[in-house]
């Protein structure tokens, strides 16, 4: 039985066209204007119990409306939803204590305690018994490498450390839902790698269904088998984060070193495919899929290529490509 079911949900904002310069502000008093912006529009899904989920679209899509929906933040202005059960924004409490919600550019710490006074003050709001809250604590402050942080305000954490925070902060009660917004923004590489660590195991080892949206392919590729893409509220793409580049990448990059000199000329080599990239002894060349096999035989049957090597298209520039559309 899927733990997150959408079925049409749609949400509406109404919002003031206000005209430019003292006249139009002066016209809004006796007259406004509104119009109406679907920012998210009849979308569909499922999510099975223990999968991580890519939520993926340009900014603008509907990735955080449709999250706060889910939360039940957001009351939509149609379709239905059901999260473990629940109808999400009747907000019973048997839902609010199974899930949790983490949103990159907001705080749920408070911004003058230590981080531990926080946790402990979570601990209490959800009855998690001393023995349990000091095990968690320490398993995943150790885990995210912010163990001697806990007693610093967490003001004077810096960007990753008070992210890292708010994940274990949200993890306290062992949602079985967790809902993802841009977790890893702003962050370091060495930060961002040990959060998709963290939350690899996390989804492993206790098969929390996770809902991720980021504009980091890298925390998909990492994460996610499966990713959603939402663009202009509605469901762009539902499958495997491999599908992507068999429908949406319909060439592959040829990379081989030789020498102009030997005969590698723009020449000789247009007949293989387009050059995309030239450097003194390198040629990059994107070729269609279909022409992959005969256009490396030909390159070493008729030219002096000292090496040579095939590479999918990087997904994030596929990614971009579907995103440009």
């Amino acid at each position: 039985m899927p733990v997150i079911e959408v079925n049409g949900l749609t949400k509406t904002f109404r919002t003031y066209k206000k005209q430019p310069g003292f006249k139009g502000a002066l016209r809004g008093l006796f007259h406004r204007e509104y119009e109406q912006v679907a920012a998210v529009s009849d979308i569909r899904f499922t999510i099975e119990p223990g999968e991580l989920v890519g939520f993926l679209g340009p900014n603008g899509a509907g990735k955080t409306t449709t999250l706060k929906m889910l939360a039940g933040l957001l009351y939509p202005t149609g379709g239905e939803a059901k999260v473990l059960g629940y109808v999400p924004w009747e907000r019973h409490d048997g839902y609010r204590r199974q899930f949790a919600l983490v949103l990159g550019q907001k705080n749920q710490l408070w911004w003058d305690l230590p981080a531990r006074e926080s946790l402990e003050l979570n601990a209490k709001i959800y009855g998690i018994p001393a023995d349990r809250f000091e095990r968690t604590v320490a398993e995943m402050s150790e885990l995210l490498n912010v163990r001697d942080k806990l007693n610093i305000s967490v003001r004077e954490l810096s960007l990753g450390e008070r992210m890292k925070m708010e994940l274990i902060a949200s993890l306290l009660h062992q949602p079985k839902v967790l809902f993802l917004d841009e977790p890893t923004i702003g962050l370091d590489v060495v930060s961002q790698k040990i959060v998709r660590e963290f939350l690899r195991n996390y989804n492993a080892t206790h098969k929390t269904t996770i809902l991720l949206t980021s504009h980091y392919m890298a925390d998909i590729e990492a994460l996610c088998q499966r990713v959603i893409i939402i663009d202009h509220g509605k469901i762009f793409f539902d499958g495997r984060l491999s599908e992507i580049l068999d429908r949406f990448a319909d060439f592959k990059h040829i990379t081989i070193q030789c020498d102009v000199a030997d005969g590698c000329s723009a020449e000789s080599l247009a007949k293989y495919g387009e050059v995309v990239e030239r450097t003194p002894g390198r040629v990059k060349l994107k070729v269609k899929r279909d022409r992959v096999i005969p256009a490396c035989k030909g390159l070493l049957d008729e030219l002096p290529v000292r090496d040579i090597d095939i590479e999918e298209v990087p997904i994030e520039e596929v990614i971009r490509q579907i995103f440009a559309r």
